[in-house]
């Protein structure tokens, strides 16, 4: 498929923004900053995405993008409650290697525009999403936890995960291991909640940490 020289500038951005980002942080996100990294001028960031917060909405999605990514990488195994939890590891650890891409991506720092409508359940946020609940959905098929709605029940684990994953980002838990102290615990209890066996939580979480 050939890319067209709008896909190009487009792309070149948003990889120039999501280097910038790691770099030095949400402040280097300027139109003009932008323009200068890939040699095109200001007025490109406004003709191919109507401003910079348009941009940092693909910078978002491009996060979620490349999160779906790590999340695919996560084996299919006989526990389902085990992948849930290795997804929760490979979350924590992708926001740990992109603190403020994490922060963007969730409007914890420079706002990002809004989404775009049109995309629907096909855009990345939903794609990664989807991921969750098609662990989630196994999880519940297995009786591991109870019948109910697997987008409701994922929701309930992402929100769980991304408290925490924000809080240690932000550096609150005084905790000398909160994976260990905190995130594990955690989820034992949501897991016990949802339904799950205590004995059958232990062997998850033992063999999600191996």
């Amino acid at each position: 498929m050939v890319v067209g020289k709008g896909e190009q500038v487009r792309a070149r951005l948003i990889e120039a923004a999501v280097r910038l980002l790691a770099d030095e942080g949400p402040q280097s996100l300027q139109a003009r900053r932008l323009a200068r990294e890939i040699g095109t001028s200001t007025m490109a960031v406004y003709h191919y995405f109507g401003g910079v917060p348009q941009l940092l909405r693909g910078v978002a999605d491009d996060g979620f993008r490349r999160l779906t990514g790590r999340l695919d990488t996560v084996a299919t195994t006989e526990d389902p409650v085990a992948d849930l939890l290795r997804q929760a590891r490979v979350y924590r650890g992708f926001a740990r290697e992109n603190p403020h891409l994490h922060d963007l991506m969730f409007g914890l720092s420079t706002p990002a525009g809004p989404p775009d409508p049109a995309e629907g359940e096909t855009g990345w946020p939903a794609v990664a999403f989807g991921r969750l609940v098609a662990a989630t959905e196994r999880a519940i098929t297995a009786e591991r936890l109870d019948r109910a709605e697997a987008g409701d029940v994922a929701a309930q684990l992402w929100s769980a995960l991304h408290g925490f994953v924000t809080l240690e980002l932000a550096g609150r838990f005084a905790h000398a291991d909160p994976l260990a102290e905190v995130l594990v615990p955690l989820t034992a209890n949501l897991l016990r909640g949802l339904g799950d066996a205590p004995d059958e939580i232990r062997a998850s979480i033992a063999s999600a940490l191996r």
